[in-house]
């Protein structure tokens, strides 16, 4: 009876160390705005977009190949929600922009048009949720009193 256990055991204990967990999916947030002053970041004035589309990107550290994508459309906030369903390690992940529903407002702002994100829980993050930093269009032409504005955040104290 001992004997059998033992090989119940060296058959089983392989077994387990092989199975793959199936976590929960990654949960990835983020938005899009429309750089109404051409500022080059967000400001009082900035204006979400809604209908923006994004992808994100998952590369392969060494060789740069394409291993996963997945594109999203913001809401009416200018915020989109993407489930990503496998860990993805090593490997290099970025949000970018796709396209903008606004044709006065379709200039991706380079530096804010790619947002880097961790897609792997081998990294002491836990949470399902992930997030990804604004990215943003340039309008085509500043709104009016943007000169003033982006002044005021520039002015030094008195």
């Amino acid at each position: 009876m001992a004997k059998l256990l033992v090989l119940f055991a060296l058959c089983l204990l392989p077994a387990l160390s092989t199975a793959t967990f199936i976590a929960k999916p990654f949960r990835l947030k983020g938005r899009v705005y429309c750089d109404t002053c051409r500022a080059g970041f967000e400001t009082s004035v900035t204006k979400y977009l809604a209908g923006a589309k994004v992808r994100v990107e998952c590369r392969d550290r060494a060789s740069l190949n394409l291993r996963y994508t997945l594109e999203a459309v913001t809401d009416s906030t200018g915020t989109y929600h993407m489930d990503i369903n496998s860990d993805h390690g090593d490997q290099k992940c970025e949000c970018t922009l796709v396209s903008s529903p606004d044709a006065e407002c379709a200039e991706p702002n380079i530096g804010r048009n790619r947002a880097t994100v961790i897609l792997t829980r081998n990294n002491g993050m836990n949470q399902d949720a992930r997030y990804a930093n604004a990215m943003g269009f340039m309008k085509t032409t500043p709104l009016a009193g943007c000169t003033e504005l982006i002044r005021s955040y520039f002015a030094e104290d008195i």
